[in-house]
């Protein structure tokens, strides 16, 4: 349906309102995110409990005190990303840049000069839409989507996402994936989710998570080099990590591979786990098709 019919207009309201916050200072921004996310936290009851279950399986020594505090520090950064994701769309440059403070490996920044096109491996943390602006000013791309069922935000992310990169690519357009890579393009790729049909088993926070292995498959079909980033929230700004060009891969070995992806994102964690979206139901497939952890005994998940 039309994304001007009447049922959308408090999306449409609600764009409106993050396009002014957007013209608030970067520290009173910060702080409305962090309110409205540990706000959010109240009603979210299932989310939270699937944050929980994440944290005790990664985290099996962390108490249940611990897991709540860490819920609540990764709802108030899901709150500053969507503060982020304001200041992605409709910043300036200038106002954008000033907020990166650290830049880790610029020189692992592809030049271009081989016509190889580049593969830039990222996950899902809180400042995922920042750090896309944030690459396309350092090495212009390509951005990977998965579509919006509401019309006025699919609207919003294709307009400035495009804005910002060399283009969108849904999640599932694979051509269009493969023809970027070859014409030597940089491609922006988070591959860390949940994947049930014809992914491997490979370790995530020592966890077996079902994985995609597109990257290796990609990879080896195109000639694209795999170059790891990642944008983490500091004290007052952000540090962007670029990290050199993914060695011997792809391998002959996928499963090989895809562990070596997940040992990536394992690391990332462990530098600011609060940042990293918990609340995503990452170990839903089990091996062997056994119980997810997430089902409730008395119900069915949903």
């Amino acid at each position: 349906s039309s994304p001007f019919h009447p049922r959308y207009w408090p999306a449409w309201l609600g764009i409106g309102l993050l396009r002014l916050v957007a013209l608030l200072p970067y520290p009173v921004l910060m702080w409305l995110g962090r309110t409205l996310g540990r706000l959010t936290r109240l009603p979210a009851k299932r989310r939270v409990r699937v944050a929980d279950i994440n944290l005790s399986l990664c985290y099996p020594q962390m108490s249940a005190s611990e897991r709540a505090r860490m819920i609540r520090d990764n709802f108030a950064a899901m709150g500053m990303g969507l503060m982020e994701l304001a200041m992605g769309w409709w910043w300036s440059h200038r106002r954008v840049e000033k907020r990166l403070l650290e830049i880790e490996g610029e020189q692992n920044l592809p030049t271009g000069d081989d016509g190889r096109g580049t593969i830039f491996l990222t996950a899902h943390f809180t400042t995922l839409e920042l750090s896309g602006r944030y690459l396309g000013h350092r090495s212009p791309s390509h951005a990977m989507y998965r579509s919006h069922e509401n019309p006025v935000i699919q609207r919003m992310l294709e307009r400035y996402r495009s804005k910002h990169t060399l283009g969108i690519i849904a999640r599932d357009d694979v051509r269009g994936m493969i023809r970027a890579l070859r014409a030597g393009e940089g491609v922006w790729f988070a591959p860390d989710q949940n994947f049930a049909k014809g992914g491997v088993f490979a370790d995530f926070m020592g966890i077996p998570a079902a994985t995609i292995t597109a990257t290796s498959r990609f990879a080896k079909m195109t000639g694209a080099r795999v170059v790891p980033f990642v944008l983490l929230r500091i004290d007052g700004g952000y540090r962007l990590v670029i990290e050199p060009e993914l060695q011997d891969f792809p391998s002959d070995d996928v499963q090989r591979d895809t562990q070596r992806i997940n040992d990536i994102y394992t690391r990332w964690v462990a530098m600011a786990p609060e940042q990293y979206n918990w609340i995503h139901r990452r170990f839903k497939t089990r091996p062997g098709g056994t119980r997810s952890p997430y089902k409730r005994s008395s119900s069915p998940d949903k």
